[in-house]
């Protein structure tokens, strides 16, 4: 009788909890929900994430607000949204570099982009511009390509990440040329360098450099992107340049923990479906030079799957190798 009546109160709590577990997905959201921002205040999932914080929490009915959890290249904010709760209340602002170029570069990456995480919607991407100063010689990737195969010395090309750099080894493999990357901490320092001539040439997010191309300090040769960037029209892309293989944008998206359950990621898919449709939505990504990633869950996570192979190949053919955090 003794272990009937356990079993009993056994079965009789197993009910309790999913008596109270399915009211909880379907009344999702009860409370606010938190987007953690890998990287400071003032960076572009800071800024990005503020925005569409505040539209999903109306469209949702509940507020929804930042926390900037920066460090270790946007490991401590991914492995902060691993370890809480799978209820769909923590969502992770993740780009390119946390969830395709990290597991290349970091052989010690505490989180696994595909395991922990799942997609909830894409946010906004941004082609990456070539440039060069005002006094260069070089008018497009046709004279860059020339020169670095001419020079007596590798040219000098200027990054600010991981990502920039495969970015660089991708197209130095696909012109068969070798550039000499010179690594920045600051794209401000980078671009300042730039200018002095310091170094010939950088690679940089569109956005950041608007102010100076518009001034006439920059030049830009070529653009990533599929297309010609709406503000640069005559900016010819890297495709465009003789390189069709060749596309490549600085994007975000919204992620939650792969145990979150379904019908609660649908939520939050639909919502961000909604946001992104907003006439201010598009309007935000147009001041940023940016663009929308109107992408749902299975869409996204193909694209951040293709990210990941090229990445993967770019890195084995240059001999990018994975390092230790911090190294």
């Amino acid at each position: 009788m003794r272990a009937g009546v356990k079993q009993v109160l056994v079965f009789l709590a197993m009910v309790a909890v999913a008596s109270t577990a399915f009211p909880q997905e379907k009344d999702f959201p009860s409370k606010p929900i938190r987007l953690v921002a890998p990287f400071g205040p003032g960076s572009g999932a800071d800024t990005s994430g503020r925005f569409f914080a505040e539209l999903l929490g109306k469209t949702l009915g509940q507020s929804a607000y930042v926390e900037n959890r920066p460090g270790a290249s946007g490991s401590v904010g991914a492995v902060a949204v691993r370890n809480a709760p799978a209820d769909g209340y923590t969502l992770l602002i993740a780009g390119w570099s946390a969830q395709a170029v990290n597991p290349i570069v970091f052989q010690d990456l505490p989180y696994d982009p595909i395991k922990d995480f799942k997609p909830v919607s894409g946010l906004t991407r941004s082609a990456i511009g070539f440039y060069v100063p005002a006094n260069s010689k070089l008018n497009g990737m046709a004279d860059l390509v020339a020169a670095a195969k001419s020079a007596k010395q590798l040219l000098n090309i200027g990054t600010i990440s991981e990502g920039q750099q495969i970015i660089v080894a991708w197209f130095s493999g696909l012109a068969g040329v070798k550039m000499q990357n010179v690594p920045y901490k600051t794209g401000a320092q980078m671009l300042t360098d730039l200018m002095g001539s310091q170094i010939d040439v950088a690679t940089e997010n569109i956005p950041s450099t608007a102010p100076m191309v518009r001034s006439g300090k920059l030049r830009m040769l070529a653009t990533s992107g599929e297309t010609r960037h709406t503000e640069h029209p005559n900016v010819p892309t890297v495709r465009e340049s003789g390189y069709p293989e060749f596309t490549n944008y600085g994007w975000s998206g919204l992620y939650v923990r792969a145990e979150t359950p379904t019908e609660i990621t649908a939520v939050l898919a639909d919502a961000m479906q909604k946001v992104m449709a907003m006439p201010a939505a598009r309007e935000f990504a147009r001041k940023l030079g940016s663009e929308l990633m109107n992408f749902g869950p299975e869409a996204m996570r193909k694209y951040e799957a293709d990210q990941l192979a090229t990445f993967r190949r770019v890195a084995h053919a240059s001999g990018i190798t994975a390092v230790k955090m911090g190294n």
